[in-house]
């Protein structure tokens, strides 16, 4: 089981399936507007962010 508040960067595979959600985009802009949450299966990458399409750090939600 993922550490909860263990991060993940879009481009990275999956430990786990479950739904994320955007904490941060990498590059340190706002993601306050982007609360999307995505479901990701084990071994899929995690996408860019869906509001910015920018790289982001993603955390798992359930």
């Amino acid at each position: 089981m993922a550490n909860n508040n263990q991060t993940y960067k879009t481009g990275e595979k999956a430990p786990e399936s479950g739904k994320y959600k955007v904490q941060s985009l990498v590059n340190g802009g706002s993601s306050n507007q982007d609360d999307t949450e995505v479901k990701v299966e084990e071994g899929e990458q995690f996408p860019p962010s869906p509001s910015s399409n920018d790289a982001a750090n993603w955390v798992k939600v359930s």
